[in-house]
């Protein structure tokens, strides 16, 4: 498929299965018109919008890369479904999440992955630790590594917390080029010994018409809150620049993480 060309499928969600409680947004488990059960992340819920265009954006890069990350759908809310609720909070998520959401495959019969019964080859721990630099994803950590084994394969989730330098939009372009201190905390940082290898291959995968094809997935209505006075075209093109400069700048953090895994080893 040409970088050009990248496109995401819409559901309709048919059945509201069941809440997933240990997530603090309490993501939950639907099915949608096409038979599929569902992981949905709701715009209504804490981070708001800002978590789901984390998710979509994030998701995307790391299956540009090769990663393997669940299909991601838009999944489209009806009202009545706040009607039928008899729990409050939820109904209360279900009433502010009306429309447009985000969904991702459930992987049904999937494992959390846990670093001491699986053994990851540092080719793999190197592309997930140079992604989550990148992304300036803070949940891969020991304690919650967003990990599944699915299939005896590794499948990355939940980048919801991604990207935060949109929750302050002020000085994005320094933050952009900052390295990323939290990767100390990385689950597979041990075993990431081939970041420049990687980051040479990555490097040439991520085009900045890469980036502009996944950013322009983000939905408009997901780009109006009033964090910022930013119009959504704005809003959008900082995503792409923020990226496509931490992409040329990614010696920074590779560095920041080489020396951080010294320490762990």
């Amino acid at each position: 498929m040409a970088e050009s060309e990248i496109n995401l499928r819409t559901v309709h969600v048919t059945r509201y299965v069941t809440p997933l409680r240990e997530g603090g947004s309490l993501p939950a488990i639907v099915e949608a018109d096409d038979d599929f059960l569902y992981v949905m992340k709701f715009r209504g819920a804490g981070q708001g919008a800002k978590a789901l265009i984390a998710e979509l954006i994030s998701g995307e890069i790391a299956r540009a890369l090769g990663l393997r990350v669940p299909e991601i759908v838009f999944s489209d809310l009806h009202e009545a479904f706040s009607r039928m609720e008899p729990d409050e909070e939820i109904q209360d998520l279900l009433r502010e999440s009306v429309g447009l959401n985000l969904a991702l495959h459930y992987l049904a019969g999937a494992i959390t992955f846990d670093a001491l019964v699986t053994t990851v080859n540092p080719t793999l721990a190197s592309r997930i630790v140079w992604l989550d630099c990148l992304i300036t994803n803070v949940d891969r950590t020991p304690r919650n590594t967003n990990m599944l084994m699915w299939h005896r394969d590794l499948w990355l989730i939940d980048h919801g917390a991604s990207l935060y330098f949109h929750h302050s939009w002020d000085n994005w372009e320094q933050q952009a080029r900052r390295p990323f201190t939290a990767i100390k905390d990385h689950v597979l940082l041990p075993l990431a010994s081939e970041l420049e290898e990687v980051d040479a291959d990555f490097r040439a995968i991520l085009t900045p018409e890469r980036i502009r094809a996944i950013v322009s997935l983000v939905p408009d209505e997901w780009l109006t809150d009033e964090s910022t006075t930013l119009t959504p075209a704005e809003r959008r093109e900082v995503y792409i620049q923020f990226l496509a400069t931490r992409v040329a700048a990614s010696e920074i953090f590779v560095k920041e993480a080489q020396n951080a895994r010294k320490t762990r080893i």
